[in-house]
């Protein structure tokens, strides 16, 4: 065999349909002393070209063994003893502030790896914290005989910062927009409003608008985040659709566009987190309500209001996380694609 110029182990889980590959032991030494710190380092390094600090996110993310929808993250150190583990969040242009549907991953994963400890079945769920850019979440764990049913990502405090923002956009006229800062900033835009509905067919057209949205916002002071500046800027364009309500409370098909163009294939947990704020700042969400959210792909997530905080909301979605496979994935010295290539 040719020697391998670099080694990844991974193990890789679909959440509602988003994927998410961990890598953990062969994770690569990132500086900082806080995962923020590293997040902000590996930022600095691809604006400044550096192809050696961020060459094991591009292996893993694009073709040929990745593609434009992965997503992942390197685990690390925590920040200090109160989490189980950080994590820096990666996808295809770089890496993010926070990510649910990871975040609910990992805790699956923490808990079906012996990462962390778990008690005998019974009611109360295994707690998984986790250090992530923005702060410190949590992935509820809950187990029935034996195996993993279901697990809750209780994020950071979802914070309003415009309810019903004018945004005018060259190709859909001017739409009104809700900003929701939930670890990372949120602009919620009706799909009706472009004339659109939230389906696979529409997905191009909901891409174009996202870009569209993004560059008119780019530096307006709603996508600000008012404590701190490494939390600003759009991250993700969220398009809803209204559904018959359930006997629970609100009901809403959504597709969030993130990155450059990136599609999440679930209902997006952190997305899901600033469509809750939004909800609860126009009265459509109170205590004890759920919002059945709804993905492009049929998957769903259940949400629902946690508490109050500073300006905000506490938000918990609940899920599931499935283990998709594990994988040893190798660059040979002599592969002249390198760590490949995105079409």
């Amino acid at each position: 065999m040719r020697r391998p110029a670099a080694e990844f182990r991974t193990t890789d889980y679909h959440t509602a349909g988003e994927p998410f590959r961990i890598v953990a032991d062969t994770a690569p030494p990132l500086p900082g002393s806080t995962v923020a710190a590293r997040r902000a380092a590996l930022v600095r390094a691809v604006a400044a070209g550096s192809s050696e600090q961020d060459a094991a996110r591009r292996l893993l993310v694009r073709e040929p063994r990745g593609h434009a929808g992965m997503y992942g993250g390197f685990v690390v150190p925590p920040d200090d003893a109160g989490a189980d583990f950080g994590v820096v969040f990666w996808h295809k242009d770089g890496y993010s502030t926070a990510c649910g549907h990871g975040t609910m991953a990992l805790g699956v994963w923490a808990v079906e790896s012996g990462r962390v400890r778990v008690p005998q079945d019974g009611e109360a769920p295994v707690v998984v914290r986790i250090d992530v850019p923005s702060g410190r979440v949590a992935a509820l764990v809950r187990r029935r005989a034996g195996r993993v049913a279901e697990v809750t990502f209780r994020n950071v405090p979802a914070v309003v910062s415009a309810a019903a923002l004018p945004v005018a956009t060259r190709s859909f006229g001017t739409v009104e927009a809700g900003v929701a800062h939930a670890g990372a900033c949120y602009v919620s835009v009706a799909a009706e409003a472009l004339g659109l509905d939230v389906s696979r067919q529409a997905l191009p057209r909901l891409t174009a608008a996202a870009r569209e949205i993004r560059t008119a916002l780019a530096g307006h002071a709603a996508v600000r985040h008012p404590g701190d500046p490494l939390l600003s800027g759009v991250y993700g364009v969220m398009f809803h659709e209204e559904l018959p309500d359930t006997p629970a409370g609100p009901r809403q098909r959504s597709a969030t566009v993130f990155a450059d163009g990136q599609v999440d294939r679930s209902p997006c947990g952190s997305g899901t987190s600033a469509r809750l704020a939004l909800l609860a700042e126009s009265g459509r969400m109170w205590d004890g309500d759920v919002l059945r959210h709804e993905s492009v792909v049929g998957s769903v997530f259940t949400a629902s209001l946690a508490g109050r905080a500073p300006g905000g909301v506490l938000t918990e979605i609940t899920g599931t996380s499935h283990r998709t496979g594990e994988h040893l994935f190798t660059l040979e010295e002599d592969d002249t694609l390198g760590t490949g290539f995105l079409l």
